[in-house]
């Protein structure tokens, strides 16, 4: 019956998508003022109404499409397409963007969106209660309790379990609290030790950087419609869970997050009566032992706190993943297909693509003038950076100046090329950044372009004695650009501390987000920005882990039962590992490696109904510690249990970590090693699982059983898997090869269950 329904809902939904790709909307074309295809006809009337001549059949009048033509104001028209037309118009090189007339289809924090959920009735928001009752605590700078994410219109009441409270400080007290942001606390003590003096900033929970703000709006904000950043990204802003309560926790300041801070807040949290703590924090990897976040997380996951955290922001350096615990859900960056277009039009007529949200007042005349481009490198000022007072006021007063990444933060190259007389500003990519794209709502016109485009721009400039360059901004542009991608600068593994457990676990969101915004703060967040907005864009891991700690609380909230592993496993198992075009998704120009995405982009639809997941006790981690050769010191600091591991050893023989992802390491005259697993049953009660294996390049893998049967809901079934490698490690090799395959347990019955494991394959030289 259920798979009857389901069938239903997707010829129904399929139905419903084809009749509105027919459906005629209203579209503002903006085109390229120096089009290719404009020489061609005599008035600009004629050019507007050979787009829409070349989109639809050949027997229909265009002029009874188009709704203006506009030529001063704009380039470009207004026209009623289809969907299917306004695809192909899309793909034409001289279309800078396409907008919706009406502000109802593009979302500002568009991922919940891009992610699969949205406002039908049959959708996960419904089955999840858009995640009622459950409260993430996050632990970031703090929050602007006034910003319309946190109205508490429409929210139920404070849950009874919840203990915390609503801290006063500096233009901030208890009525600063209501039913969406139950409570708030600040931590200073080990921020105060280590810097004495007065910070610049509120001493309470309010936000003074936007970061917390942005986070938590992210994991839990309430729908705000009519949401946008100066014109861009229009639509209703939406937090992953808008149903769940939030609780904040400030323990960062501008100096940075203090361990013993950190470890405060979770300390309160835990006691406050949090369901998920969500963490967009984190540097370096280091050891287990050594990490509070790792230590303060496993106490959490003991009492059913599902703790989510970012990977860091190191990528794409291999090693670099952080907060590697394996009772942490680990997340890294992907990308949404949302750009802002801002392209640069050189003298010698070739573009380059750019992105940049710097808000044009009159999007209709959307072009910067044409300016002398200047690049100053050499010296001791280190210009090329475009740090404040390296640039000399002679040299690009009116100019546009070319800066590259690096040293400081991007908005502040655009401030000090603005208080040095520049005009406008072309930031370029190094070879550390390569094609990443993270936007900004910059002080003055500015775009960022690729290291592929700032190779052209430099070699341009070096070409001629007066280089030119115009900016044309573009609006906001969807679906064009394949997507989920992995993020550049998303920390990769294998975990460098503990490699035998693959990380990150999974990526979700983290370019170009837009989300909720301090109103005291201008969009850059820097001193001199006057702008005030209620919503802006940041990249970062830190823009990924909220949105998996909000899809936490939805499963959560379906499934209140379950432990932090289950609730993860869910995530992991389900997650999409192709993109929305159906390709494998894209790691620059190749495709990811499990090191890079984990077990892919979250997909919360399908993380609420898992049909297996594979469960983990706080015993396990602990036995799972003693494996990987942690000593009794070590493993105590962690759990707090004195542990015999030479006993937990001999109990446990041939102990692995049932963890969804498997991690195999052949070291020096290793040829086989034997992994087991156990899965449990919250799909259908008779349920039959089949499994599929794509072997690692290299390696034989033998599955026992190969059939699941299940009688009940609940059940648990163990299977064990073999690897067997082909290939010798010889000593002294100091090279380590990887190979990677999956495994899948699919349901004979419902082909929707797919419970998909990634296998990592390393072989290391000892």
């Amino acid at each position: 019956m259920e798979s009857k329904l389901q069938f239903f809902f997707l010829t129904l939904f399929l139905l419903i998508l084809t009749i509105h790709a027919q459906t005629l909307g209203t579209y503002i074309v903006q085109l390229h003022p120096h089009g290719t295809t404009k020489s061609l006809f005599t008035t600009k009337l004629q050019w507007h109404l050979s787009f829409i001549q070349q989109t639809i059949s050949s027997d229909e009048d265009p002029s009874s499409r188009l709704l203006y033509s506009y030529r001063s104001a704009m380039d470009g028209f207004a026209a009623q397409l289809t969907e299917t037309e306004l695809e192909y118009l899309q793909k034409h090189p001289d279309v800078i963007s396409i907008r919706p007339d009406r502000q109802l289809q593009i979302q500002t924090t568009y991922s919940y969106k891009f992610l699969g959920l949205n406002a039908a009735k049959e959708n996960g928001w419904y089955q999840a209660g858009f995640g009622h009752g459950t409260i993430i605590g996050v632990l970031d700078t703090g929050v602007w309790p006034e910003s319309p994410s946190f109205n508490d219109h429409d929210m139920p009441p404070v849950p009874k379990k919840w203990k915390g409270i609503c801290q006063s400080g500096k233009a901030f007290n208890s009525s600063n609290c209501n039913r969406k942001l139950i409570g708030a606390r600040y931590f200073t003590k080990g921020h105060f030790a280590v810097s004495p003096t007065r910070i610049p900033e509120y001493l309470s929970p309010r936000d003074s950087s936007g970061h917390g703000t942005h986070t938590s709006s992210t994991a839990g904000g309430v729908p705000v419609p009519m949401a946008s950043v100066f014109g861009y990204a229009k639509g209703v802003a939406r937090g992953m869970a808008p149903g769940a309560h939030i609780a904040v926790y400030k323990v960062c300041w501008f100096n940075g997050c203090y361990n013993s801070d950190i470890m405060a807040a979770m300390d309160v949290a835990i006691r406050d009566g949090v369901d998920v703590l969500s963490l967009s924090l984190g540097g370096f990897p280091v050891p287990l032992y050594d990490d509070s976040i790792a230590i303060g997380s496993f106490r959490a996951m003991e009492k059913g706190i599902s703790v989510i955290c970012a990977a860091g922001n190191n990528g794409p350096m291999a090693m670099s993943v952080a907060n590697d615990a394996p009772w942490i859900a680990t997340i890294g960056a992907s990308t949404l297909d949302r750009k802002f277009p801002a392209i640069v039009r050189m003298g010698n007529g070739k573009v380059l693509y750019g992105e940049s949200m710097y808000p044009v007042n009159n999007r209709i005349s959307s072009n910067s003038k044409e300016l002398e481009l200047v690049y100053l490198t050499g010296g001791d000022s280190e210009s090329q950076f475009c740090l404040k007072g390296s640039l000399p006021k002679d040299k690009v007063q009116g100019k546009m100046v070319v800066c590259d990444r690096g040293v400081n933060g991007r908005s502040e190259k655009g401030q000090a090329v603005k208080e040095a007389g520049g005009a406008a500003m072309i930031l370029t990519n190094t070879e550390l950044n390569l094609e990443e794209d993270s936007v900004d709502v910059h002080l003055l016109p500015a775009t960022l372009v690729g290291f592929d485009e700032s190779v052209t721009l430099k070699s341009y400039i070096n070409s001629t004695t007066m280089p030119l360059a115009r900016i044309e901004f573009g609006g906001t542009v969807i679906g064009k650009s394949r997507a989920p991608a992995v993020a550049i600068f998303s920390a990769r593994g294998p975990s460098f501390t503990n490699p035998s457990i693959l990380k990150p676990d999974v990526i979700a969101p983290g370019v170009n987000i837009i989300a909720a915004w301090p109103q005291n703060l201008g969009p850059t967040g820097l001193p001199e920005d006057t702008r005030r907005v209620n919503f802006s864009v940041m990249s970062g891991t830190s823009m990924s882990c909220p949105h998996a700690s909000g899809i936490a609380a939805l499963i959560r909230s379906v499934h209140k039962k379950w432990s932090p592993a289950a609730i993860k496993s869910a995530m992991m198992t389900t997650a999409d590992v192709i993109d929305h075009k159906g390709k494998p998704i894209l790691d620059e120009d190749k495709p990811a490696t499990s090191f890079a995405m984990g077990a892919g982009n979250v997909n919360p639809q399908r993380a609420l109904n898992p049909g297996l997941i594979y469960d983990i006790k706080p015993d396990d981690y602990v036995n799972h510690l003693c494996s990987i050769g942690y000593t009794k010191s070590e493993i105590f600091s962690i759990t707090h249990r004195n542990v015999s591991c030479h006993a937990i050893m001999q109990m446990n023989r041939g102990f692995s970590l049932n963890y969804p992802s498997i991690s195999v390491i052949f070291t020096n005259g290793m040829r086989r090693k034997m992994f087991s697993r156990r899965v449990t049953n919250v799909g259908n009660p008779n349920s039959i699982y089949s499994v599929e294996v794509m072997a690692p390049q290299g390696v034989k893998v033998i599955v026992k059983p190969k059939k699941l049967v299940f009688k009940k809901i609940n059940q648990s079934l163990s299977y064990r898997v073999w690897f067997i490698s082909r290939k010798r490690v010889k000593k002294g090799d100091d090279n380590m090869n990887f190979a990677e395959g999956h495994l899948t347990w699919i349901n004979s019955q419902n082909g929707s269950y797919k419970v998909r494991s990634p296998i990592s394959v390393s072989w290391k030289a000892k």
